[in-house]
Parts: C-alpha cells; sequence; structure tokens
C-alpha cells in the first residue's frame, strides 16, 4: 500500500492537496502561531475566500516549499 497523501481540507473532498493555507484567529491565537488548511487546485480560492473574509488568513504556499520550509512540521 502507498503512503498516504496529504488531502484537502474542503468538506467532502478527497483531492491530493497542493496548496497550504496558513491561519491564525486573532482572537485565539497569538500572532505568530500559524494553523494550516490544505487545498487542491479546485478549493484553493472558496478556501482562502472563506479564511480571508473573516482576516484569518496569513499566507498561501505550495505545499512542497511549505514542507521544505516548516521541515520540523508533522
Amino acid at each position: 500500500m502507498s503512503e498516504d497523501k496529504p488531502i484537502c481540507s474542503a468538506k467532502g473532498c478527497r483531492a491530493d492537496a497542493v496548496w497550504v493555507l496558513a491561519w491564525n484567529n486573532p482572537k485565539l491565537h497569538t500572532p505568530e502561531r500559524r494553523k494550516t488548511w490544505l487545498a487542491c487546485e479546485e478549493h484553493r480560492e472558496h478556501l482562502s475566500q472563506f479564511l480571508g473574509v473573516r482576516g484569518f488568513l496569513k499566507d498561501v504556499v505550495p505545499l512542497g516549499e511549505w514542507e521544505s520550509d516548516e521541515s520540523d512540521t508533522p
């Protein structure tokens, strides 16, 4: 069996993730803290808008770059 691949965070989506959406809720998290959602190509814009409208979205990074930049992330 192949190794598990990261999948999109959109409800009901099982597509491979290709984007990392880094965000935080300033009412709950310190400014430097980053939570992450994963997105496929199809859901990147929708998830970005959802977080952006709330003022939570901090960065959108290709998954491969996030993994190399955040090597201590499991």
